[in-house]
């Protein structure tokens, strides 16, 4: 299927329908203005040329119309994430009205938590994977102090099996089995962080259904990369940066999902603010709380709108190009890269991501032997943007809506110069 060449590279990349949508986004350079080789989406996604064009109307009408800006603008302040839904409900199997963009991704894991983690004397536990991403442990460590819990205790961790990097389902089944009488709720990130593992997120949801507990996922490295089908799949709740494979720019907002099966659900406790209140008396300012339905009955302020504009920019050019062709191209870049790599030889590295398409995204951990940083500093000399994580793993992620066969090509030629 592959070929280890620049012309089969070339040749992929000529093939491609999607490779024109490389020129619709900045690529860094080098101090000579040579394109680097970026491979770091899965941290921070690259800027789309219109983002800029998308945030100046933003800026235009806020000089022109100040604050009648919320209903005279082109595309209006006041429902302004609504013009965010429907795309970006596509790109995770929702409905829209299971879907806001909100926040950032850890004040929406609380305010999730604040309705879904309804801990008992004697069922209050959560379980997460062992290396999940520090934030979201960080967090639901937090919620069990908050509720007067010993995380030492009410913190259960899905790890992988001695002289292994990845987490097995049947130990999930085994720790549940063990312990599902006094979990309250299963919070699993939906991509590993650090291997790229993508967790099988239908499995996971109904084996914490079976078990009476609650079921969220962190889609911060899987929204944009891979397809949840959170809907279907049935989850309670999900939450999900926008800075990364959804290319919204440096700390900007998060989305979140709530089933639709709570959406009218009065009992739940929320930390409510005046923005998930109902739209039809919101200005009244002298009503009891009325929560829309669906999420957006989540919402507390009124939200950042040179922040959504950028978003709006990104899922515009993600709805352009169709979701299901960057999976598809997503997967033969991936398998590209692993070919390559492969072909390297080299007992110095190995790859730590599954194999297999469907148990990752687009990122390839690369475990570095003895490492100290030394490989990953000598790519970046050798124009090569990729991320290290401690202690010892290169990630590297073609992003199928910019990067290229040949990028691809490029970087492991010149892995293989700086191995040597």
């Amino acid at each position: 299927m592959f070929h280890n060449s620049l012309d089969f590279a070339r040749k992929c990349d000529a093939e491609d329908p999607l490779s024109p949508f490389r020129d619709q986004f900045h690529i860094p350079t080098d101090a000579s203005g040579e394109p680097l080789i970026y491979l770091c989406g899965n941290s921070l996604g690259l800027q789309p040329k219109i983002t800029s064009e998308y945030i100046q109307k933003e800026l235009k009408d806020w000089a022109v119309l100040g604050v009648e800006g919320h209903t005279e603008a082109e595309h209006p302040w006041l429902p302004y994430h609504e013009f965010l839904t429907k795309n970006m409900a596509t790109l995770v199997g929702a409905k829209p009205k299971e879907v806001v963009m909100m926040n950032t991704l850890t004040t929406n894991l609380h305010l999730m938590m604040v309705s879904f983690y309804t801990p008992t004397p004697s069922k209050y536990k959560i379980v997460v994977e062992s290396d999940a991403f520090p934030s979201d442990k960080y967090a639901v460590e937090s919620q069990l102090r908050f509720h007067g819990f010993d995380p030492n205790e009410g913190l259960i961790l899905w790890k992988p099996r001695t002289g292994e990097e990845l987490c097995r389902f049947e130990d999930l089944e085994a720790i549940m089995e063990e312990h599902g009488d006094t979990v309250a709720l299963l919070m699993i990130g939906s991509t590993n962080y650090y291997t790229g593992q993508a967790f099988p997120l239908k499995e996971i949801t109904h084996l914490g259904h079976r078990f009476g507990c609650k079921v969220g996922f962190d889609l911060a490295h899987g929204v944009g990369n891979i397809q949840p089908n959170l809907h279907d799949v049935g989850p309670d709740f999900a939450v999900w940066c926008s800075y990364k494979y959804l290319n919204s720019g440096p700390g900007s907002l998060g989305g979140c999902f709530v089933h639709e099966r709570h959406e009218s659900n009065d009992n739940l406790k929320r930390f409510a603010g005046w923005w998930g209140h109902n739209k039809k008396t919101r200005f009244n300012m002298r009503h009891d709380f009325d929560a829309l339905p669906g999420a957006e009955g989540w919402q507390l302020s009124n939200p950042p709108i040179l922040s959504m504009a950028a978003i709006r920019a990104s899922l515009d050019t993600f709805a352009e190009a169709g979701f299901d062709n960057l999976l598809k191209k997503s997967d033969k870049l991936t398998g590209f890269l692993e070919f390559l790599i492969d072909a390297l030889k080299n007992d110095h590295i190995r790859i730590i991501t599954p194999r297999d398409p469907k148990e990752r995204g687009c990122q390839l951990s690369i475990q570095v032997k003895n490492a100290d940083k030394t490989l990953h500093t000598r790519l970046t000399e050798a124009g090569v943007i990729s991320d290290w994580r401690e202690p010892d793993v290169i990630r590297v992620a073609p992003a199928p809506l910019y990067n290229s066969f040949e990028d691809v090509f490029q970087f492991t030629q010149r892995l293989k110069d700086v191995l040597q």
